[in-house]
């Protein structure tokens, strides 16, 4: 009895660790992905703020009606609004194809 238990607990303990990292490789190889989707996405952002930082610096030597300027502002937010809601929705299918990924990839299914 003491050698049954003493090997039941010694192939728990020695399983343990194996479980643990099964659990995590899925987890894992989404990871790169992820990474270089946001680290695009952050240099989208910053090269359209630059462009429009440019483009509002250039306004200054020009002579521009009052509605031209406001009129170039709400374009310059839309522009930054529908870069948000396209980053938006490409975080989201990510999320949804690694989500697939992960019930192709349970036993049993």
């Amino acid at each position: 009895m003491r050698k049954l238990l003493i090997g039941v607990i010694v192939t728990f303990v020695l399983s343990f660790p194996l479980a643990r990292t099964g659990a995590g490789q899925y987890q894992n190889s989404f990871k790169p992905e992820t990474k270089m989707l946001k680290a695009r996405q952050k240099q989208e952002w910053k090269t359209l703020k630059r462009q429009q930082k440019l483009q509002k610096r250039s306004w200054k030597g020009m002579r521009m009606s009052r509605a031209n300027r406001i009129q170039m502002n709400h374009e310059m937010q839309r522009q930054r609004r529908a870069l948000h809601e396209q980053q938006r929705n490409e975080r989201q299918d990510l999320k949804d194809r690694q989500r697939l990924m992960k019930e192709r990839m349970k036993p049993g299914h």
